[in-house]
């Protein structure tokens, strides 16, 4: 027993098994919530995972390319299977963006070890004869370095390389389509004049022509068919009218 003017210590954390225990928990709590923090870090989780194996690239995935080569774009990819799916990808969009067929691309991740190449392609709208074929433009007038010979494209013809008529042609293809394809040539008649060769019979029309005046060839046409008349030309060169000339 001791007296009142006696101080009693209390006993240390560390005091016996039961202390050293309690201290290893506390430890491994402290480590458990630190790799939690890092992982969890948008700064230090890649830089951690970009060193295990276990995220290493082992299979890439391309979605959206036709007319490019899967080859191109991998070989522009520039990734082995050394490389981590952690690395940076904007590198890798970069890279595959200069690709003249590429109009936009996006690299994402498919864990654990899966590349996701997202590309939208320079869509074609004409082609061009060349020395040795044709030429594959888009609607900006710059040339495609697609081969037609191994990639089936559908468009129409110009005599020669056109860019306000590859623009409309572009314009034609996305807001009216059904048009575009029937469209199989565009030529210059003269200075002034344009000859759009639909499959079924040409339209002349003047140089300026918009996709509103070209409209107007819908309901003429529908009439000419129910009628079962057979038409030589359409002409829409005159103001306000639609001439339709017969065989």
């Amino acid at each position: 027993m001791t007296s009142s003017g006696e101080r009693q210590d209390a006993p240390r954390a560390d005091d016996g098994p039961r202390g050293r225990s309690g201290v290893s928990r506390l430890k491994l709590a402290l480590l458990g919530v630190v790799a939690v923090g890092v992982l969890a870090s948008p700064f230090w989780a890649p830089l951690v995972m970009r060193q295990m194996a276990f995220f290493r690239v082992r299979r890439v995935e391309i979605l959206g390319a036709h007319y490019v080569a899967a080859g191109d774009i991998l070989a522009r990819l520039h990734v082995d299977t050394l490389a981590s799916i952690w690395n940076p990808t904007k590198p890798l969009a970069a890279r595959i963006a200069t690709l003249p067929e590429i109009e936009t691309v996006d690299v994402d991740r498919k864990l654990p070890g899966t590349l996701v190449v997202k590309v939208t392609e320079r869509v074609p709208v004409a082609l061009v004869p060349a020395a040795n074929g044709f030429r594959v433009f888009d609607e900006r007038g710059t040339a495609l370095p697609i081969d037609p010979t191994r990639v089936g494209i559908d468009v129409p013809v110009l005599s020669q390389r056109d860019t306000s008529l590859l623009r409309l042609l572009g314009a034609m293809r996305t807001q009216m389509p059904a048009l575009y394809a029937r469209l199989s040539e565009v030529r210059r008649a003269d200075r002034n004049e344009l000859v759009f060769h639909l499959r079924t019979w040409p339209v002349r029309t003047l140089r300026d022509v918009t996709l509103e005046r070209l409209a107007d060839i819908d309901p003429v046409e529908a009439d000419l068919t129910r009628r079962q008349l057979r038409v030589s030309e359409i002409d829409l060169r005159f103001r306000d009218q639609v001439i339709a000339r017969l065989q």
